[in-house]
């Protein structure tokens, strides 16, 4: 069965205190919108509606060069804060198809979850098809759940309600499963009961979350498949930004590692999502590779080098360098202390010596 996919990318992120949309602060050298978007790989998405707001030009701008071309993204812009809801409604409007007859798979998921995997969103819909859900919910249990909704569920399991935290009882608060904000619905489902919500909250705003009571009251089934609260976590604030950005360091790591990649120590070595690495490649602490760098088997990079979108020749050995947009031949010696300005080389075989500039050009 087929699956679309809406992305909640239009909210302004007041608590990063920045010029920069909040949807395109970086992780790992990727923007946060486009690290949910990848997640959404394992469902290969007929299309992919990311819905702008604040900074829409940039957000959209961004977004059109650097997506995959698998999801096949459109954007349809939400002129209005008002809510989740009506935000979803507003993705709606921008995939094919009918939505009244049609039983197809729509997830809608916010774009400040960069942790998300894609066997998570793959489990979500093969869960949500299998048993033949209106819609399924990601959850999580989380220690401290104060500012997220809490999930309620039936005596059979099924979810019956989201209540936001500013609008739970007491003991709906002792509650420490929470709505994650990552949905799978039935198509022809999803549309009417947006229809149906109202205003009538805290916020006074449309809640997607309300949804879930929509279809329940109708009858439908609502389940749900829970995930680690370290993976569904969002980012607010610059320190959720930390804290996702060194979560997601150790994991790319890890999988060079397990590539045949060695790292002195991984705590100190930063390599984005963005760089490619060849086996047999030694990184000395301080090692900091960034963009497009590619580097080639059997290099020593660093220590206390850093490399932003640069090429590095097989048996390359680069120690104390800056570098950017440069390129630097195979088994090459660079350095200590070397500086490669972009648009500069360093030919295979060569030994720059210390504290060398490259010439450009």
């Amino acid at each position: 069965m087929s699956v679309s996919a809406i992305v909640l990318a239009a909210g302004e992120g007041t608590r990063m205190r920045s010029s920069r949309p909040k949807p395109l602060h970086l992780i790992c050298g990727r923007a946060m919108v486009l690290h949910v978007i990848h997640a959404l790989e394992a469902v290969h998405p007929e299309r992919t509606a990311v819905v702008v707001g604040h900074g829409a030009e940039q957000v959209t701008k961004k977004v059109q060069q650097l997506a995959p071309a698998w999801a096949n993204v459109v954007f349809v812009e939400q002129l209005e804060q008002n809510g989740t809801g009506d935000a979803a409604s507003i993705g709606m409007s921008a995939l094919s198809g009918d939505d009244y007859d049609d039983e197809s798979t729509i997830i809608v998921l916010p774009g400040d979850t960069p942790l998300l995997r894609p066997e998570t969103l793959r489990e979500l819909v093969d869960v949500h098809i299998e048993c033949g859900n209106a819609a399924t919910l990601l959850t999580s249990l989380m220690d401290d759940p104060t500012g997220y909704g809490r999930v309620i569920r039936k005596a059979d399991g099924q979810a019956a309600r989201i209540v936001e935290h500013r609008d739970a009882a007491p003991d709906e608060l002792d509650v420490r499963e929470v709505c994650t904000s990552i949905y799978a619905f039935r198509r022809d489902l999803l549309g009417p009961a947006l229809r149906k919500l109202t205003t009538d909250n805290a916020q006074g705003e449309y809640y997607l979350t309300d949804v879930v009571s929509v279809l329940g009251a109708m009858g439908h089934r609502i389940g749900c498949v829970q995930a680690s609260e370290g993976e569904t976590q969002g980012v607010n604030d610059r320190w959720q930004l930390a804290l996702a950005e060194r979560e997601l360091r150790a994991r790319t790591n890890k999988f060079w590692l397990l590539s045949g990649v060695t790292m002195l120590d991984p705590r100190q070595t930063f390599v984005d999502v963005t760089v490619n690495i060849g086996r047999d490649v030694t990184l000395y602490p301080g090692t900091i590779l960034q963009g497009t760098t590619v580097v080639g088997d059997g290099c020593d990079i660093g220590p206390d080098t850093r490399l932003d979108d640069c090429a590095v020749g097989s048996g390359a050995v680069v120690e104390h360098t800056v570098g950017r947009d440069a390129e630097i031949g195979p088994d090459a010696v660079v350095g200590p202390y070397a500086h490669l300005p972009a648009g500069s080389s360093v030919a295979a075989g060569a030994t720059t010596g210390a504290f060398y500039t490259a010439p450009v050009g």
